[in-house]
């Protein structure tokens, strides 16, 4: 990958721009605290050819979430299976909307 092809992928919330010590100078935590989400399995961070771990913007915004429930007092395991629950929850929702504009689309109510 060329530093033209890094530079236009910034823009894509997935792509692991951010170094473990950015990445909690950002959330305003430890690196430590990025390693627990880890081992939790939380979040998975991609690892650089070094083998450094990097962080994507959307593994920030769980790791935001985890630190959120943390300072809240909730234990960090308890916090990652709530995000993870809540994540299920909101697939699922997803899903079921799909299911209903489908199912609407294939039976249209006619009205007289």
């Amino acid at each position: 990958m060329t530093a033209d092809d890094s530079f236009g992928r910034l823009d894509d919330d997935d792509y692991p721009a951010y170094t473990m010590g950015r990445a909690a100078e950002m959330l305003g935590t430890t690196q430590g605290f990025l390693r627990a989400i880890g081992e939790a399995r939380l979040i998975t961070p991609l690892r650089s050819a070094g083998g450094h771990r990097r962080y994507s913007r959307y593994q920030l915004r769980i790791a935001a979430r985890a630190r959120e429930l943390v300072d809240q007092g909730t234990p960090i395991e308890a916090a990652c299976r709530i995000i993870i629950l809540e994540d299920q929850l909101e697939e699922a929702q997803r899903i079921n909307t799909e299911y209903r504009r489908a199912a609407e689309s294939a039976n249209p109510t006619t009205t007289a």
